[in-house]
């Protein structure tokens, strides 16, 4: 597999391409050689003996196995997608503006606690964990704004106003 590595500041970002950081990566790396190798051996396993148990027309077990295979099929291929089509977030430079791989901090207007956020790619997105999408009406407000701007985002109940504080 050959992955690209692009470092992405100020550059209008393609929506046809999914973005994830190093350590996505080396994550979505690491689960696809267990699926290839541990989870296929597991599934080979229940394929042979549900098969050593005769007819297979109505054999529940062969069936289960063979949808649990097509399942693990499926999310291997994905990742294998997301790996080869992926552009890989790198922030080597220092930017004064929001772009994909900032660690932002903002202030919802009215508040005074300070929320932290890194921007990732969707494929990355964990809300739990901080990370937010440049897909997400939040995210695609932030980029390319600085510190000191503030965004507005329209919610369900209302407009929201953010003032960006520091960004790393």
């Amino acid at each position: 597999m050959v992955f690209r590595v692009e470092c992405l500041a100020m550059v209008s970002l393609d929506s046809n391409k999914e973005y994830i950081t190093k350590a996505k990566q080396k994550e979505l790396l690491e689960q696809l050689e267990h699926l290839k190798t541990v989870e296929r051996k597991t599934i080979a396993e229940k394929l042979d003996y549900a098969r050593g148990l005769g007819d297979l027309s109505e054999n529940a077990e062969y069936h289960d196995a063979r949808e649990q295979q097509s399942e693990l099929e499926g999310k291997i291929e994905h990742i294998e997608n997301i790996l080869n089509n992926a552009k890989i977030i790198t922030t080597n430079k220092r930017t004064n503006s929001v772009v994909m791989g900032s660690i932002v901090t903002i202030q919802k207007t009215g508040s005074t606690k300070d929320l932290e956020y890194t921007i990732v790619g969707s494929a990355e997105a964990d809300m739990l964990s901080n990370k937010l999408s440049y897909e997400s009406p939040l995210g695609s407000a932030l980029l390319n704004k600085k510190v000191k701007d503030t965004i507005k985002i329209e919610t369900p109940k209302g407009t929201v106003k953010y003032t960006i504080k520091k960004l790393a």
